[in-house]
């Protein structure tokens, strides 16, 4: 390897013997036409580092741009579904004045919920099943203790307010009422 290096010219041999080459004599190369030589290649090195440095500020500020229309737009699909939900329940509003019928009215309700959590589902919201099961500080947020003989200790016996998770985190904690030994 060491004699391959030693086999291959310097780029400033190779200026030398390309000025030979070219009918320059080796008097005629001053050390001012090295130097003007010399000064020519840094220019067009420093020329690609700032062409290369404005590339990549460019990339970041697009990149940039492109995150903050993602963060600003993330939920978008979640609004065109949520829409109709809306739009179901101003019906419901509607036909409760012209048609004060409680069962009617209460189905329509009954209608909208599901349509509500479907949509929810569709984004990977959860409930947080907790009644029957171990109080957990992580999912569970204990509003109450009461005695119960025939539940063991710290389970949850009642949700008080349902509880929901996107995908592995909690959107809100399920408030419970948990089993203590009486």
């Amino acid at each position: 390897m060491a004699n391959e290096e030693a086999q291959q010219p310097r780029s400033d041999e190779v200026r030398f013997e390309g000025a030979l080459a070219a009918g320059t004599d080796t008097a005629e190369l001053t050390a001012d036409q090295e130097m003007d030589m010399v000064r020519n290649e840094l220019a067009e090195a420093r020329d690609k580092m700032l062409r290369a440095q404005a590339e990549l500020d460019n990339y970041r500020k697009r990149a940039r741009r492109e995150l903050e229309d993602e963060r600003r737009y993330a939920e978008i699909d979640l609004m065109r579904d949520l829409l109709p939900v809306l739009d179901n329940i101003a019906r419901a509003i509607d036909a409760a004045e012209k048609k004060a019928d409680a069962a009617s009215l209460l189905e329509g309700f009954k209608m909208v919920r599901q349509q509500l959590t479907s949509m929810l589902d569709k984004h990977h919201c959860k409930v947080i099943e907790a009644e029957g099961k171990p109080f957990d500080p992580a999912h569970h947020e204990a509003v109450m203790q009461q005695p119960a003989a025939d539940k063991p200790d710290n389970t949850v016996m009642n949700v008080v307010q349902t509880g929901y998770q996107l995908h592995d985190r909690v959107v809100r904690a399920a408030q419970v009422i948990v089993s203590k030994m009486p």
